[in-house]
């Protein structure tokens, strides 16, 4: 065994552990660092390795922060307290109600922004929900933990809701319609299932009949932040806000559709995106007098950090055969047929995401596709499955995604603990199944449509 080999095994090993440990609380992002950083002053990364990691995660990444200026930009106008007084209303008092509403929320956010800005939306609205409906820490779990999981795996059916995904179309050439066309229907499929499965699993825990809301969310909000200052707009009636929201919304979904449009021309994506996060924050400014420094201080850095740590780290164990390694796994069950290929690829994506976090297991899986000189058609499919593995799949443990590291890192901000075994008590039983089932549906609806 060589030295680079026993070096990038040894970082990863004390790396995986640390950040399954967490000793005092300690943040994923300084082991996933300290062993990028071994790895690269050792050479077993090399600079131009580096500068390859930087190209291909360099776009989506910026896509990230422009969704990151958004969900601030959605806050400073009052969206979260619009949203959360909405869903108080529309529940109408009934714990039931309000947990298809939540879903509902999450899978619209991530659809209209993408998983991470989903996540940055709409755990504050819920955190603001459910402490004014003065639920208890365990009342609340149920809710937090089906949303995140839902918002999540939400950005299976369409490319440009997962920055993961936009990468790896980026390395097999495929087109953000192809990709819609194949994934839509089975994973809508899919997410249904897993709604109703969750909603099963958790009904026992939640409250049958919700309390009264303590005070309006929404009219607090804007009385205090939209009284008629100079150069301040005024909003005073719940019509008015409502008209005010979906404008916002509705300059979102036009952005969302014009990543299509620049997808076909080839125009890289995020350009449109950090264009239209621009219009938003000077429409901010312009109208409330916010300077866009906030977004320095609230944006979740340290996330960045670990991802592309880890990227490091399981490029090295790249360099050191670990593709090589997964070629010759895989040949043998690919050639078994299409089902077996894309159930291969499925729960191999899965089970690296959960160990690597699913960034830089999608890029390892995509590349070992590429190097498994397939036929358009199983290219295509098993690739869809590694998005399956990589968006749901990577949701059995809450490192497994940068959405379920944001999502931590706002239940810390507030001071709500989740553990592992609360997270674990559904996610060990919802995922594998969701997982399975989607596997089988995509497999099912590419031979009935595509073959």
């Amino acid at each position: 065994m060589s030295i680079d080999i026993m070096i990038s095994i040894s970082v990863f090993l004390i790396t995986t552990i640390f950040i399954f440990w967490r000793p005092n609380g300690l943040n994923e992002a300084w082991p996933a660092a300290i062993g990028a950083s071994i790895i690269l002053m050792t050479g077993v990364v090399t600079t131009a390795n580096t500068f390859d990691i930087l190209n291909k995660i360099g776009g989506a990444s910026v896509t990230i922060i422009a969704t990151i200026v958004m969900a601030v930009v959605l806050e400073s106008f009052g969206f979260f307290h619009w949203a959360a007084s909405r869903l108080a209303s529309l529940s109408k008092g009934s714990g039931y109600r309000l947990y298809w509403y939540i879903q509902l929320l999450c899978f619209l956010m991530t659809i209209l922004f993408n998983n991470d800005g989903s996540i940055l939306i709409t755990t504050p609205i819920l955190i603001l929900l459910l402490k004014n409906l003065n639920l208890k820490t365990h009342q609340q779990i149920p809710y937090l933990l089906s949303g995140a999981l839902i918002a999540t795996a939400s950005s299976t059916p369409i490319g440009v809701s997962n920055i993961v995904n936009l990468i790896a179309l980026k390395i097999v050439h495929m087109t953000l319609y192809m990709h819609t066309a194949m994934m839509f229907i089975p994973s809508m499929a899919g997410l249904l299932f897993m709604s109703w499965f969750m909603y099963i699993l958790v009904k026992k825990k939640l409250p049958r009949k919700l309390p009264a809301v303590k005070y309006d969310m929404e009219h607090m909000f804007f009385t205090k932040n939209f009284h008629p200052l100079k150069g301040k707009i005024t909003i005073e009636t719940k019509r008015q806000r409502t008209r005010f929201m979906l404008k916002i919304l509705m300059f979102v979904f036009v952005l969302r559709c014009s990543l299509f449009v620049a997808s076909y021309f080839s125009i890289p994506i995020e350009l449109v995106a950090v264009n239209g996060s621009l219009v938003l924050l000077g429409w901010r400014w312009y109208h409330l007098r916010i300077s866009p420094v906030d977004i320095l201080k609230k944006a979740p850095w340290q996330i960045f950090v670990f991802a592309f740590s880890m990227y490091v780290i399981i490029y090295g164990l790249n360099n050191s055969g670990l593709t090589d390694l997964l070629v010759q796994f895989s040949e043998p069950i690919v050639n078994r047929g299409l089902f077996e290929a894309s159930l291969l690829m499925g729960i191999l994506v899965s089970v690296l995401s959960n160990l690597f976090n699913n960034h830089p297991a999608l890029l390892v899986g995509t590349i070992t596709l590429t190097e498994l000189h397939l036929d358009p058609i199983t290219l295509k499919t098993m690739y869809l499955a590694s998005i399956v593995g990589s968006d749901i799949g990577s949701l059995l443990l809450p490192i497994g995604t940068l959405a379920s590291l944001i999502w931590m890192h706002i239940l810390r901000q507030n001071k709500i603990k989740i553990t592992w075994k609360d997270y674990l008590s559904v996610s060990l039983i919802v995922i594998p199944i969701t997982l399975f089932v989607t596997l089988f549906l995509l497999y099912y609806w590419i031979q009935l449509v595509f073959v």
